[in-house]
């Protein structure tokens, strides 16, 4: 089995992965909010996770991938105070809050299948495990790691410090400068600490989304959700934890000390982030007007795109930078993956007709044969160091190199070998297909001949060479579709 290093968040170095139970593995990750559309910085770190999980289930491992939903419970500011935004949102449409969450879920799985990204092994929602975390709630109080205050329960940091616990130890941070960062906001004078979160919140008489408790009506904090539903599918302590860095704190740091509240053990051995998307060099965000979604990029449709870009071309070029540096995003960047993507796509597409055949005639190029089998190694070797997939990318292009000579029989199999030549065949399809998740876009490479045979068809009929123009006819007839002859252009239609 290939031995993979990954940067451990909470060490802050990389490690030798070793799971918890030898050959299998548990791995979390933070799924949408569901209330708002799926951004460019979500499908980024969701691509981490998909690579990952390919490529751990390629390399002989069994992993269970759990990505929750959150549908409730997730406040303005990501803090202990404000409306819930489902709940704002149902209000505002006068719809049920589960309406919401089903649009936004159906458009969050709509955006990630366009990625081919692999669904999960379990998709829990917060809403769906409410029994366990009202107990998550009581088992906190009890053990003294928690308090009710005014209907609301607040975990407590000194408490939990005072135990010999950490409260910080993922993101680096220091109690001391936590206390002096801290706002003053509405509901502090319930704690007895101003770093003290909410585990449960009470919930105000208009407040949609709540549930009984023993506590009064109300609904669980944020942070409370991922430790009850990550310990119910994947048990007290767990291989991988992951999200974007924007989850180090305070969501991780708060799920680490609610794990180790609740089970006396830290929850995850290993804590994987990715890192943010830049535009041009500058932070996306709303505010600046460079943000967009996914839709926009497909489309073409912003002002800072010079075209559309399709799903395969964004994967490809969000594969080129190793997941925890920054990547930036610029029409000059997006337009050279295009044009890398679709050659690494023609070779995908001619090494599914490349067949070996003996010649005793043609010796062994060893220094080929060599050059194929470390680029084959290399690859798995990029991947093993915290899953670098530029450089894995780099080795394919050398792979690619020699299938472009055997499909222009610059190069004949017999001079690799029937071994060598079998194993660079199916592991560019592997690495292509299987690990990094790339495919052909077939709708829109038949969108793109369709309109060449177009353009072809009003030549033939300019120049009156009406044989060639049945032909085409022809053809579009026995696919089911028809040519319309319109007076202002000529187009194509399915056959009624």
């Amino acid at each position: 089995m290939q031995k993979l290093k990954i940067y451990n968040t909470l060490s802050r170095q990389k490690e030798e992965f070793e799971p918890i139970t030898p050959g299998y593995v548990g791995m979390y990750v933070c799924g949408p909010t569901v209330y708002n559309n799926v951004h460019l910085g979500n499908v980024r770190t969701f691509l981490t996770f998909d690579i990952l999980y390919r490529y751990l289930t390629n390399i002989g491992y069994k992993v269970r991938y759990v990505r929750n939903i959150t549908d409730v419970g997730h406040l303005v500011g990501d803090g202990d105070e404000g409306e819930d935004k489902i709940g704002k949102m149902a209000k505002l449409e006068k719809i049920e809050p589960m309406e919401i969450v089903q649009r936004y879920t159906n458009d969050f799985h709509h955006v990630l299948e366009q990625f081919n990204f692999l669904p999960p092994n379990i998709e829990p929602s917060a809403t769906g495990h409410m029994v366990e975390q009202i107990e998550a709630v009581k088992d906190l109080i009890d053990k003294g790691l928690a308090y009710e205050s005014n209907g609301s329960v607040y975990f407590d940091i000194n408490k939990y410090n005072g135990e010999g616990n950490n409260y910080g130890k993922l993101s680096g941070r220091i109690l001391e400068d936590l206390l002096n960062e801290t706002r003053e906001l509405d509901g502090q004078a319930e704690k007895r600490n101003p770093l003290d979160f909410a585990i449960w919140k009470k919930a105000a008489p208009e407040h949609i989304m709540q549930w009984p408790s023993p506590w009064g009506m109300g609904f669980p904090g944020w942070h409370l959700e991922c430790t009850c539903m990550s310990t119910k599918y994947l048990g007290k302590q767990f291989d991988i934890h992951g999200g974007g860095m924007d989850l180090k704190f305070p969501h991780h740091e708060c799920e680490i000390a609610q794990g180790v509240g609740l089970t006396g053990q830290d929850p995850v051995k290993y804590w994987m982030h990715s890192n943010m998307l830049t535009v041009n060099g500058q932070k996306m965000s709303k505010s600046l007007g460079n943000s967009f979604l996914p839709a926009e990029l497909f489309a073409g449709a912003h002002p800072l795109l010079d075209q559309a870009y399709s799903p395969m071309t964004v994967r490809f070029f969000m594969l080129q930078s190793q997941y925890r540096s920054t990547l930036d995003f610029s029409n000059d960047a997006l337009k050279a993956a295009q044009k890398a993507f679709r050659r690494l796509l023609n070779g995908f597409r001619v090494s599914k007709t490349l067949v070996y055949s003996e010649n005793p005639e043609v010796a062994i190029d060893e220094k080929k044969k060599t050059e194929i089998e470390k680029a084959i190694e290399g690859f798995y070797e990029a991947l093993n160091d915290d899953l670098n997939t530029a450089v894995a990318l780099a080795q394919m292009f050398t792979m690619l190199k020699y299938i472009n000579m055997l499909y222009m029989n610059q190069l004949q199999p017999a001079a690799l070998g029937r071994e060598t030549f079998e194993s660079l065949i199916s592991k560019f399809e592997i690495f292509f297909e299987k690990i990094l998740g790339l495919k052909e876009e077939k709708a829109q490479n038949d969108e793109v001949v369709l309109l060449g045979m177009l353009e072809l068809y009003r030549e033939y009929k300019l120049n009156q060479q009406y044989e060639k123009v049945d032909q085409i006819r022809n053809y579009f007839k026995a696919n089911n579709m028809v040519i319309k002859d319109l007076k202002h252009r000529i187009d194509w239609a399915w056959e009624e």
